[in-house]
């Protein structure tokens, strides 16, 4: 085991390395926590990145570890029910709005993350050693004997607590490689986002999932909802300095982001802002809602305010294939998955709670200049396993050597911070077609096979102009097949207006077809653009049930 003595040698040998001032040994720090029992260092974010810099420019060191058998052989149930004990709270001294408790290491999380507190008047920083004593075991099946010693073993990651639930329900999480959660007001959780997404689905290689390995966390003040965390990560192919500023506000929480990337190698894919999320089913794809729950999803749109202001809505899909699209851009407004249907009735869940969960939008700070937002739908039977990823590609390639810097604010709120005041999307729909509306399964029974879709759309004053004029249009593109038979109803009962159209297909190819329209009005748009891909069943299933007076 190494020893304080050993421990500060090594810090010092370290700060000389990276051009740091040696914190003096009888340095005073303010309102330094109780279990920082590190010795000082000093900490700058200009240090942190000459760090990363170094560490790019030599080989990659894994710290995974072998972790002692109890933890190694643990079942989730056994992880979930280790406690924390609130009086070793990160900031438990200062009886402020904030708290930080730490994870455990166990199961997959076997690649110590190191913690440091840090005071923001002195700018010295010292390490948080594990210790089983800031823990509970008692509903655990731990042998709490195999982890005396073991002050090495670091943390799996920590989360983040607001009066006045400050040992009840966190707000924000890290947790696993580079990924991070929070929610707004419902104290729900969802969406994830990960600091860092490195060939994803890359053509020629697997992907990486870069990792924090260290986080300092600065004291904030006690009255402040507002706190600093900086991070490391590091991964074969890349090291990264990270400042994040975190408003926990009453509504939502707001992370301002500041990274600094230095490739080791070159990068095919290189992902900017990436977010995870689950989409089973929804209004417009019910093959997976076979459940009493008319809708399961935690969010249900990409939506895009591009760089030339365009607005684009992509519903998602759960495909029958894995999905692959991409949106090219130059210096976007601005990006997201968003969960805009807040209603339980859409769901009826009273444990997923999917109403509830928080969306996630992306608002670039600085220029991120030409490139694409990818994203990729993975297909999913059940609702835990999160099969939508979506982040920035930018153009240029990425190689070794490069310094590269990103800036962005994240928001994690029921709404998009942002929105635009054309019309928008409030939902589309889909079901069987070749038939004149109000008349099915009646006399008029579908005699050739459709599909048909509906898209809704609210706001930007767009039931008045369909009352007053001008004349609305519904501009329609497919990539192939037909349509026929648009149709604009104005709908008093969520004041906006429905389109309706049928879409025949033209071949036997079960390819996806690309769906855009938008609504204009003596030329000009009235409605952000919507973005559809469907996925057309085989030619052997291409049959709508047969009458029920013909069965």
């Amino acid at each position: 085991m190494m020893d304080r003595r050993t421990l500060l040698k090594r810090s010092l040998a370290l700060a000389a390395f990276y051009g740091l001032p040696a914190a003096p040994l009888l340095a005073a720090t303010r309102d330094m926590p109780e279990i920082a029992d590190g010795e000082p260092s000093e900490f700058s974010f200009e240090w942190l990145q000459r760090l990363a810099k170094e560490m790019a420019n030599s080989s990659y060191q894994n710290n995974v570890r072998e972790l002692p058998s109890t933890l190694a052989n643990m079942t989730p149930q056994d992880y979930n029910a280790i406690g924390y004990d609130p009086g070793h709270s990160l900031w438990h001294g200062l009886d402020g709005e904030l708290d930080v408790q730490f994870f455990h290491v166990g199961m997959g999380f076997n690649q110590p993350v190191r913690m440091y507190a840090l005071d923001p008047d002195s700018h010295q920083a010292r390490e948080i050693h594990f210790d089983p004593e800031i823990f509970r075991y008692d509903d655990a099946d731990v042998d709490v004997a195999q982890l005396e010693g073991e002050d090495t073993l670091g943390f799996a990651g920590f989360r983040v607590f607001k009066a006045p639930s400050l040992t009840e329900r966190d707000i924000v999480s890290f947790l696993g490689a580079s990924y991070f959660r929070a929610v707004d007001d419902t104290y729900q959780y969802g969406i994830s986002a990960r600091g860092l997404a490195v060939n994803t689905f890359a053509e020629s290689e697997d992907e990486e999932f870069p990792t924090y390995t260290r986080f300092w966390l600065e004291t904030p003040e006690p009255d402040s909802t507002t706190f600093t965390a900086y991070a490391l990560l590091d991964s074969p192919k890349v090291a990264g300095a990270y400042r994040f500023v975190i408003h926990c506000e009453a509504e939502r929480v707001v992370m301002e982001i500041d990274k600094h990337l230095y490739p080791r190698e070159a990068i095919e894919q290189l992902g900017i802002a990436p977010m995870t999320s689950m989409f089973s089913c929804g209004t417009h794809q019910r093959r997976m809602c076979d459940t009493i729950h008319p809708q399961i999803h935690d969010s249900d749109r990409l939506t895009m305010w591009r760089g030339n202001g365009e607005w684009v809505c992509r519903p998602l899909n759960n495909p029958p294939k894995l999905q692959y699209n991409s949106f090219a851009d130059d210096a976007p407004k601005g990006f997201g998955l968003l969960q805009t249907e807040r209603d339980f009735d859409a769901y009826e869940d009273v444990i997923g709670n999917y109403h509830e969960r928080p969306s996630l939008w992306v608002e670039p700070r600085n220029d991120w200049g030409k490139g694409e937002i990818q994203m990729m739908e993975i297909p999913t039977t059940g609702e835990t396993m999160d099969n939508v990823v979506a982040f920035w590609k930018p153009s240029k390639a990425v190689e070794p050597g490069d310094s590269l810097n990103f800036t962005y604010r994240l928001y994690w709120s029921a709404q998009a911070p942002v929105t635009t005041d054309l019309a928008r999307i409030r939902a589309t729909r889909s079901g069987m077609g070749d038939f004149t509306e109000g008349w099915a399964p009646g006399e008029h029974y579908p005699e050739e096979w459709a599909r048909r879709f509906a898209v809704d759309y609210v706001g930007g004053d767009i039931l008045r102009i369909a009352k007053n004029g001008p004349p609305i249009m519904a501009q329609l593109d497919v990539s192939r097949g037909k349509t026929s038979d648009i149709q604009i109803f104005q709908v008093e009962e969520f004041e906006g207006i429905r389109v309706i159209f049928d879409w025949y297909p033209t071949e036997d190819s079960v390819d996806p077809i690309d769906m855009r329209m938008v609504l204009e009005g003596d030329g000009d748009a009235l409605s952000e653009t919507w973005l559809y891909q469907y996925f057309p069943p085989p030619p052997e299933q291409r049959e709508h049930p047969p009458h029920p007076l013909d069965a």
